[in-house]
C-alpha cells in the first residue's frame, strides 16, 4: 500500500527533533495533563470500514493513523451486526476510565435500519469490554416499531453522578429524535426507557447529537436532516431538557450536506474545535470558536493521513498517547514531519511498501549538504541527523520505535521543477508579455472543495521556472458585481491599442462568462460590469458557459473567443475586445472526445485545437488536438490526436486543460497544463483530486510534418529558458 499522505501539510511538531521515549523524563510521561490527542473514527459504507480506528495528534492539528488505519477493534466481536460506525468517545468523571459508544449497524446487508447500539468500557484504552443494547427488544411496549437507532453518545450528568446516553431514534414514518436515558452502573444497558431530550420547533429530523458543557450551560449540537441542511444548536441550562435555538441557521461553515458533529476543547487554550462530517465529497471540515456559537474554518492548519467518517477527538496525557503508540504504532506509517524549508512539501513522496522517500527540494538547495529536517512524534526517532550528501544519490536513514524491529528508508532528493507553482492551481493560460519581457500563468485557484473557490492569482516569471507570486488580480467578491463564486479557467491576450499595452482577460465566474481589463499583465484587472457570455448557441441545449480562450491570429491580428463545456464554441471578438461579433458565431464539428478547455496555437501555417477530454476528477484527464486552415475553420482531427495523458509508470495522474506557449522568435514550445496533487491526489476519496491539481510545464514538440508529439508528463519539468 503506497502511504503517500504524511506529508499533506508539515506544520510545527510539539517535540524536539528525534525525540525517543526512552529519553523522555518521567515525568513527562506520568503527568496527568492533557498533551495529546485521541481521534476514533470509522472510514466508510462498504466491507471493512464500518469498524473502529484511531488516530493521534500532538497538537490537534495533524493527526496520523495508527496501526495502518486498521480497525483497533473487531467489529464482530463487538456488534450483532458485523458493523460498527459513529464511535463516540468520553474521560470518565474517575479520569482514569474511560466510555465509547457507537451505532451497531452493517449498511451492506442492513441499509440504514438498525435496532442497537454498542456501549464499551475502558481503563487503558486499549482492552475494552462492551455490550450491545438492542432498542426494541429491551423496550419493546415503548419502542418495539423503532427501525433507526443512530450515533449514540455519552456525557457525564453531574446531578445524578450517573452516565447519560443520548441517540437518535426513528419509528414509522416519524422524523428521527434525539432521546437519552441514563446508563446502569456497569455501563452495559440502559436504566429505563428513553425520553425525549429535545423539541424541534421545526420538527425537522434530528440526529448526531453532540452535547458540550461552559460555563454552566448545556450546548447541544445535532444534524437537521431535513430543511436547511446542516449542524444546527440549541442550548439549555439542565442537561436533560429545555433546550431553546439562539436561532435555526446552522452554525457549521459549509454549504454542502453535513453530519457527525465533534467538538472538543484544546489543551491550555481557550478555543475549541467543531469539526464534521462533509460525507458528499468524501472530507472533513475543522473549524474554530471560542464560544461555541461563532465559528470560523481551520482546514487549511490541519492534516490527516487517512479519510475518517463521523468519529470524535478526545484530549489524553502523554502516557496514554504513548501507550497507544507502543500497541499501534507501526514504522510503516512513522509519527514524523519533515521541516525543511527548502523542500516541495505537498510533494513529498512516502512509498512504505518499496521503503523509499522522495524529497523535492526548490531550486537553489545545495543537495550535497542538504538537511530534510525529519522531526519524530514522541515514541519514534530517526537517524542520521543533520546536513547529508543526496548529490550521489539515495540516502539510508533508520526510524525506529521503542520495543519495535528498526525501519530503513532510502531518501532520495532532486530539484523537481513540477510543480511550477507551489500550491493547489488549476487550468492555466500563459501570456509572454512583450511590456515586461516576461511570462505569467493565469490558473484558477484550487482547493476548493466543489471548485467553489472566488478569486484568480498571476504569476510572473523570466524563465519560466522560476515564478513568482504576484496577488490576486481580480476578486469575484470584492471586484465583480454579477457573481460571487465558482472562480474558473481564465485567459488573457495583450493588445497594443493607440500605442499603449492593454491587457484583455476572460474568465468564468458562476458558470458565465466575464472580461475584465488592465494595464499591466499583474493588473489591477477592472470588469466590464456584465458577463459577456451567459447564453447558448443556437442548437446547444446542454453544457456550460465556462472555459474561455482566447486567440489572436498572426496573419491577420484579429482576436477570436473561444469556450464551452459539452461543446466548442467561437467567435471575432471586435475591436473594443470586450465584445463579440455575433456575426461570426459558430460551434465546431468536434467529436465525443470533448469535454472542455479549449486552447488554439498557431504554427507554420497551421491553426491547432487543443481540448480536454472526461472529468477533471478522473485520472485519465487527458488532452487532443485537431488542425485547421483558418480559426473559425473546419477541424480536422488525426487518428491519433493525444498531446499529454496519465502516465501509470509515474503515477502522474488527470493531465489536462492546457495552453501552450512559444518562446519569442524561436520554434520552442511548452506545454503548460495541470494534474492531480502529485503523490496524494490519485488516492483523494470521491474525485478530489479533481479540486487538488497543480500546474507543470513540459516540452511540446511536432515531427517533420507537423505532427503535434504526444508529451510525457515528468517530475523534473524543463530548464530555465532563455529567450
Amino acid at each position: 500500500m503506497r502511504l503517500t499522505k504524511f506529508f499533506r501539510k508539515v506544520l510545527p511538531v510539539v517535540v524536539t527533533a528525534l525525540a525517543v521515549i526512552i529519553q523522555m523524563p518521567v515525568n513527562a510521561q506520568e503527568t496527568g495533563k492533557n498533551e495529546a490527542y485521541l481521534f476514533t473514527y470509522f472510514t466508510g459504507n462498504g466491507p471493512g470500514e464500518e469498524a473502529i480506528r484511531f488516530a493521534v495528534s500532538t497538537d490537534g492539528y495533524n493527526y496520523r493513523a495508527l496501526n495502518k488505519n486498521q480497525p483497533v477493534i473487531e467489529s464482530k466481536a463487538i456488534s450483532k451486526s458485523g458493523g460498527v460506525r459513529d464511535p463516540h468517545i468520553l474521560r470518565g468523571a474517575d479520569g482514569k476510565t474511560f466510555y465509547m459508544v457507537a451505532t451497531d449497524l452493517y449498511v451492506p446487508e442492513m441499509g440504514w435500519n438498525n435496532y442497537a447500539m454498542i456501549l464499551m468500557k475502558s481503563t487503558d484504552l486499549i482492552n475494552w469490554s462492551s455490550s450491545v443494547v438492542n432498542i426494541p427488544q429491551t423496550f419493546p411496549k415503548e419502542f418495539g416499531d423503532v427501525n433507526r437507532v443512530w450515533a449514540p453518545q455519552t456525557i457525564f450528568d453531574k446531578t445524578t453522578g450517573k452516565y447519560m446516553v443520548y441517540f437518535s431514534m426513528k419509528q414509522g414514518n416519524n422524523p428521527d429524535i434525539i432521546y437519552y436515558a441514563f446508563a446502569n452502573k456497569d455501563f452495559t444497558g440502559l436504566e429505563s426507557a428513553p425520553k425525549q431530550l429535545l423539541f424541534n420547533p421545526t420538527n425537522n429530523a434530528c440526529i448526531d447529537g453532540d452535547i458540550i458543557e461552559k460555563d454552566g450551560k448545556f450546548y447541544l449540537f445535532h444534524k437537521s436532516e431535513s430543511g436547511e441542511p446542516g449542524i444546527k444548536l440549541a442550548i439549555s441550562d439542565k442537561l436533560t431538557e429545555g433546550y431553546k435555538y439562539p436561532h435555526l441557521n446552522r452554525v457549521d461553515k459549509e454549504t454542502d450536506r453535513v453530519e457527525g458533529s465533534g467538538v472538543f476543547k484544546m489543551n491550555n487554550s481557550e478555543d475549541w474545535i467543531l469539526m464534521y462530517d462533509v460525507y458528499g465529497s468524501g472530507r472533513y471540515q475543522f473549524t474554530k470558536s471560542k464560544d461555541l456559537e461563532h465559528f470560523e474554518v481551520i482546514d487549511h492548519e490541519i492534516s490527516m493521513n487517512f479519510h475518517p467518517r463521523h468519529g470524535t477527538v478526545l484530549p489524553i496525557t502523554m502516557k496514554e498517547y504513548l501507550r497507544l503508540v507502543e500497541k499501534w504504532g507501526t514504522l510503516d506509517d512513522p509519527l514524523v514531519e519533515i521541516n525543511s524549508p527548502g523542500l516541495k512539501k505537498l510533494n513529498i513522496d512516502l512509498n512504505a511498501e518499496a521503503g523509499t522517500i522522495h524529497l523535492p527540494v526548490k531550486r537553489g538547495v545545495n543537495l550535497a549538504a542538504f538537511d530534510p529536517q525529519f522531526a519524530c512524534w514522541p515514541c519514534y526517532s530517526v537517524k542520521p541527523a543533520g546536513p547529508q550528501d543526496f548529490s550521489k544519490g539515495a540516502v539510508a536513514y533508520t526510524f525506529s520505535i521503542a520495543g519495535k524491529p528498526d525501519k530503513i528508508y532510502k531518501v532520495t532528493a532532486a530539484e523537481d521543477h513540477n510543480p511550477v507553482l507551489e500550491g493547489y492551481y488549476a487550468d492555466p493560460d500563459i501570456l509572454y508579455s512583450e511590456k515586461t519581457d516576461s511570462f505569467y500563468i493565469y490558473p484558477t485557484s484550487d482547493g476548493f472543495d466543489g471548485w467553489s473557490g472566488w478569486y484568480f492569482k498571476t504569476f510572473s516569471s523570466a524563465n519560466l521556472v522560476d515564478w513568482k507570486d504576484e496577488g490576486i488580480i481580480l476578486d469575484l467578491k470584492k471586484d465583480v458585481t454579477w457573481a460571487n463564486r465558482n472562480a474558473w479557467a481564465p485567459c488573457i491576450v495583450e493588445k497594443k491599442i493607440n500605442g499603449q499595452y492593454k491587457y484583455f482577460y476572460y474568465f468564468t465566474a458562476a458558470q458565465k462568462i466575464g472580461v475584465a481589463v488592465a494595464d499591466h499583465p499583474a493588473g489591477p484587472f477592472t470588469d466590464s460590469g456584465k458577463p459577456l457570455i451567459n447564453w447558448k448557441p443556437e442548437g446547444v441545449k446542454g453544457g456550460q458557459e465556462i472555459d474561455p480562450e482566447v486567440f489572436t491570429d498572426p496573419k491577420t491580428g484579429k482576436s477570436y473567443l473561444y469556450w464551452g463545456n459539452g461543446y466548442m464554441a467561437g467567435a471575432e471578438l471586435n475591436d473594443d475586445m470586450i465584445s463579440l461579433n455575433m456575426a461570426t458565431l459558430k460551434t465546431f464539428n468536434i467529436d465525443k472526445t470533448f469535454r472542455e478547455g479549449t486552447s488554439v496555437i498557431f504554427r507554420n501555417g497551421v491553426y491547432y485545437f487543443m481540448w480536454s477530454e472526461d472529468d477533471t476528477r478522473s485520472p485519465n484527464y487527458k488532452v487532443r488536438y485537431a488542425t485547421s486552415d483558418s480559426p473559425l475553420g473546419t477541424l480536422t482531427i488525426p487518428e491519433n490526436n493525444i498531446v499529454i495523458q496519465r502516465d501509470p509508470v509515474t503515477n502522474i495522474f488527470a493531465t489536462g486543460h492546457n495552453s501552450a506557449i512559444q518562446i519569442p522568435g524561436k520554434d520552442e514550445w511548452y506545454l503548460v497544463y495541470h494534474r492531480f496533487t502529485y503523490p496524494k491526489g490519485v488516492d483523494m476519496p470521491r474525485g478530489s483530486g479533481g479540486f487538488h491539481r497543480e500546474v507543470c510545464i513540459d516540452k511540446l514538440e511536432f515531427d517533420a510534418n507537423g505532427k503535434l508529439l504526444e508529451v510525457k508528463p515528468t517530475f523534473k519539468g524543463i530548464k530555465p529558458v532563455i529567450k
